[in-house]
């Protein structure tokens, strides 16, 4: 028993000074295996308990077990240290200075449709009007018949309105749920919530089962709405005139409005701006033809009526367009789907500046 106590003091010194001397992590891995692997030198002692008698292994068991334990923290203590000074070094070597401006390459760009809200929102805040938001998922008074669609409409048709199931805790047209087909759903809940004077834009998603060159089944719009008691269609044309020269940034930009129809306005018209298709290309601006631009016209008696206002009271004027539509005219973007195809190339061609951003106040 007397040589098992020396060698196991000699064993410990032998095992602290290697594990002390290790300098990095690999050297108290080999360490480690060196005093606890299965191979290893405690491990060795601790095979050699079964020659001895019962009260002998018992000691020198117990006492192996203590040196296996201090050793093992010791081990646990050098590895600590060692992972400490490992990611002090790797902090040192790799630490970036963020007070660098990054590189050109690696800037992000904003997508043409957010850019194009932006401008929106900028030029229309110019003449007075505010944004206003609402759900995606409607029901069939806000969608339809607010907006005097008639029992029967195509519109209201499968092959062009995404359906969801009922709602079961609502009733009668408020239990059909449909994903909107335009934002003039706002309008509607705008005007049943808000006393006139009204003038507001809406701008975000809608959804029609259709899909080609220049149909995409989610789209965006942008419509806007101004009720009051003295608005006519003279105030239509020259709001939408001043906003088509001040998006394209055209001063003398030709516009006519020819007659049309939409259910929810009456008069109705359609807006068309100049343009130029010589040699095969599209010029916005005075030219020999004619490039529809929106829809428009006063806001019918019967939809200001749903809204629970008085038509003999109050009239005003609304409009829509497709956001893709005209951010394609004015950046010559030829095909719709790539909007939403999540190219980065196309995002770095038709991207812009995240620093360049539409302010009226300086003309950009």
């Amino acid at each position: 028993m007397p040589e098992m106590t020396d060698t196991m003091t000699a064993l410990k010194s032998e095992l602290t000074a290697l594990v002390e001397s290790a300098t990095d992590l690999t050297a108290i891995e080999t360490a480690r295996v060196a005093a606890l692997g299965k191979n290893g030198k405690i491990t060795a002692l601790m095979k050699s308990l079964g020659a001895m008698s019962p009260e002998e292994r018992k000691t020198a068991g117990a006492a192996l077990n203590v040196l296996k334990d201090e050793i093992a923290a010791l081990i646990e203590k050098q590895e600590a240290a060692l992972k400490k000074q490992a990611l002090d070094q790797k902090l040192a070597n790799e630490q970036i200075d963020i007070t660098l401006s990054p590189r050109p390459e690696r800037r992000g760009t904003i997508h043409p449709i957010s850019q194009t809200m932006e401008e929106l929102a900028a030029i229309f805040a110019d003449m007075g009007f505010v944004v206003a938001e609402g759900p995606d998922i409607e029901d069939d008074f806000h969608n339809f018949t607010a907006l005097n669609f008639p029992p029967g409409h195509p519109a209201r048709e499968m092959h062009d309105t995404f359906y969801l199931p009922d709602d079961p805790e609502e009733k009668g047209e408020a239990a059909k749920k449909l994903l909107r087909t335009h934002t003039s759903t706002v309008q509607i809940r705008t005007m049943t919530k808000q006393k006139p004077p009204i003038r507001i834009i809406t701008m975000g998603r809608t959804y029609r089962s259709d899909y080609d060159m220049t149909h995409t089944p989610m789209f965006h719009q942008i419509e806007g709405l101004v009720i009051d008691k003295d608005t006519h269609m003279g105030h239509l044309k020259g709001c939408l005139t001043d906003f088509c020269r001040a998006f394209f940034q055209v001063d003398d930009l030709p516009v006519r409005f020819r007659p049309s129809f939409f259910p929810f306005t009456e008069p109705s018209a359609e807006m068309d701006i100049g343009c130029s298709r010589k040699d095969g290309g599209l010029k916005i601006g005075a030219g020999d033809s004619w490039l529809e631009i929106l829809g428009c016209g006063m806001v019918h008696p019967s939809v200001i009526r749903n809204c629970g206002l008085d038509p003999d009271e109050y009239q005003g004027f609304a409009f829509g367009m497709g956001i893709e539509r005209i951010a394609m005219l004015k950046y010559g973007i030829p095909d719709l789907r790539t909007f939403f195809e999540a190219d980065i190339r196309w995002l770095k061609h038709y991207g812009f500046d995240p620093l360049d951003r539409p302010n009226m106040a300086t003309g950009s």
